[in-house]
């Protein structure tokens, strides 16, 4: 063993390292737990891996220890946080992450055999039923030979285990590093607005400044973070927590802010026809109306990124975004 593995703390595996012919099957460790490293290796975090395989962050643990004893070798640093990759564990990781890549492809090819025009579309649900859902009928009828897939979910998909071609979702600044097997196209940086019905507005009159906002009923998605964010960068200095409910989904918290529930943040991207029909008004001081926190941000696999149905799709959808930011009032800024 290394001096640097001998640290007190350090992970200690008794035994020596496998010394199996190459053409032994039983050489490969259980594809579980190469999953479960590779993920963790990749998403810089065993929760990020959780999350990212839809598992309990202890079975990802268990997974990375279990491929720990398998090989006699530690592969995380457990005293510098438990997720920064050891020497041996960087260089495993960079092999494993080709092979598992290589296994993707194979698969989605196999798995598109004779259906090659299908495009697989996940999205946060917020954006794809307000928005999205309702105008992918321009994109069928000027591609009538493409067979769409919508799959509306708060988790980016594991582009390296199912068939999803391409994923849309709000990334809020700043940006994750990026993942060298992803690509990822800016589609738009809306502004995020303070909303509320105008029966409830009407009795809001006192919010002139942004802090103001902090005595008014806040709803919430699935937790306080957008509305501290959106009044910190106004220079609000916004105690511990925040009241009002906490409603998960960008449509549902709009729901109850449309029957007078209470202020709510969104951008145009997810209010419909809600401004015009005066079901929602904007509230609050005019300086407080071009807050921006993000953007959505479109991903796909780095070797999908000019496949013709995932360019063509991309192209539809700026073209789509250009349209709507030259008709909302307020504006929608169009990512170059």
């Amino acid at each position: 063993m290394r001096d640097a593995d001998k640290r007190p703390g350090a992970l200690t595996l008794v035994g020596a390292r496998r010394e199996t012919p190459l053409d032994d099957r039983r050489a490969v460790p259980p594809f579980a737990a190469l999953r479960a490293f590779e993920a963790v290796g990749r998403l810089r975090g065993i929760r990020g891996a959780a999350q990212a395989l839809s598992i309990d962050h202890t079975v990802v643990s268990r997974h990375v220890r279990s491929l720990e004893s398998w090989l006699g070798v530690p592969l995380l640093d457990r005293l510098r946080g438990g997720s920064q990759l050891t020497d041996d564990g960087r260089v495993y990781h960079a092999r494993i992450s080709r092979a598992i890549n290589e296994i993707a492809e194979s698969t989605a090819e196999l798995i598109r055999r004779g259906n090659d025009n299908l495009l697989s579309i996940s999205c946060v649900p917020g954006f794809a039923s307000e928005w999205l859902a309702g105008r992918l009928i321009t994109f069928q009828d000027q591609h009538p030979d493409i067979e769409l897939e919508l799959q509306p979910t708060d988790q980016q998909p594991n582009f390296t285990a199912r068939g999803t071609d391409v994923d849309i979702r709000f990334v809020p600044d700043p940006a994750p590093a990026p993942d060298p097997f992803l690509k990822t196209f800016e589609i738009a940086r809306p502004p995020v607005l303070a909303l509320a019905s105008p029966s409830l507005a009407d009795t809001l009159e006192s919010i002139a400044a942004p802090e103001d906002f902090l005595k008014a009923p806040l709803l919430h998605e699935e937790s306080a973070d957008q509305w501290i964010a959106w009044l910190g960068r106004q220079g609000v200095d916004v105690p511990s927590g925040l009241p009002g409910p906490r409603l998960w989904h960008a449509h549902i918290a709009l729901e109850a802010a449309r029957s007078g529930r209470g202020v709510v943040l969104a951008n145009p991207f997810l209010l419909r026809d809600d401004l015009q029909a005066g079901r929602l008004v904007v509230v609050g001081p005019q300086s407080s109306r071009e807050t921006i926190l993000g953007a959505y941000v479109l991903t796909c696999r780095a070797d999908r990124g000019n496949a013709p149905l995932v360019a063509s799709f991309r192209r539809w959808l700026q073209c789509a975004i250009e349209c709507h930011s030259q008709a909302q009032s307020p504006g929608v800024r169009a990512a170059s």
